[in-house]
C-alpha cells in the first residue's frame, strides 16, 4: 500500500490500537449478562519505567497530566511500581465508560509525549466470581485477554478460556494464548 493509495481512498490506513481499548465498554452488558461480572471501580497503566535521566525531565510533566486527567474526569489517580519494578498509573471510578476513558487519556498523552514505546498494558478488575477477573489489553497488539489468578503464582485457565469464548465476539481477543501474560501481585 503506497501513499497514493491512502490519499486517494484506494486503502484505509489501520486504526490505532489504543482506540481498540474502548471495545471493553461495549462489551460491559456481556460480562454483566454472561459471566456475572461487575467492574471493580479500579483500571490500570501499566508502563516500563524511564532511565534516570528521562525521568527527572518527564517527572514533572506527567504529574502535571495526571492532575489534569483527574480533574476533568472526576477519577482519582495514584502512581504504584510493582515488584517488578513497572509503573502503574491507577484510575479509580466507580463507571467502567469512565475507567477506561481515564486509562486512555493517560495513555494518549504519553504517547504524545514520546513514551509510547514505554506503554505495556491496561489492565481492569472485575469481581463476581471466586478470584478477581482482570480483563488485560496489550498496547503493542490492541488485544484483550483475561487473566484470573486462582493462588500463589497460579491461574485458572478454564475460566480463562470461557471468558475468551463468551467475549470473543464484542472484544479484539489475543488467539495466542501463549502472549496471555499474568498480572501476579498486580496493585490493583
Amino acid at each position: 500500500m503506497g501513499l497514493g493509495d491512502v490519499l486517494f481512498g484506494r486503502k484505509k490506513l489501520k486504526a490505532p490500537a489504543s482506540e481498540r481499548l474502548f471495545a471493553l465498554c461495549t462489551s460491559a452488558v456481556t460480562l454483566d449478562t454472561e459471566c456475572s461480572l461487575e467492574t471493580a471501580g479500579v483500571g490500570a497503566v501499566i508502563f516500563k519505567p524511564l532511565s534516570a535521566g528521562e525521568f527527572a525531565a518527564a517527572e514533572q510533566e506527567i504529574d502535571q497530566l495526571l492532575q489534569a486527567v483527574a480533574s476533568s474526569s472526576g477519577s482519582t489517580l495514584d502512581r504504584k511500581t510493582d515488584s517488578f519494578g513497572y509503573d502503574w498509573v491507577i484510575v479509580e471510578d466507580p463507571d467502567l465508560e469512565d475507567q477506561v476513558a481515564g486509562v486512555h487519556t493517560v495513555a494518549s498523552e504519553l504517547e504524545a509525549k514520546g513514551f509510547g514505546a514505554q506503554l505495556l498494558a491496561a489492565a481492569f478488575t472485575f469481581k463476581g466470581g471466586k478470584n478477581p477477573v482482570y480483563w488485560i489489553y496489550g498496547f503493542k497488539t490492541g488485544t484483550f485477554w483475561p487473566f484470573v489468578p486462582s493462588g500463589q503464582n497460579e491461574r485458572d485457565n478454564a475460566t480463562e478460556l470461557e471468558l475468551k469464548a463468551k467475549l470473543e465476539k464484542e472484544l479484539p481477543v489475543e488467539p495466542d494464548l501463549s502472549r496471555w501474560l499474568a498480572l501476579f501481585d498486580a496493585p490493583i
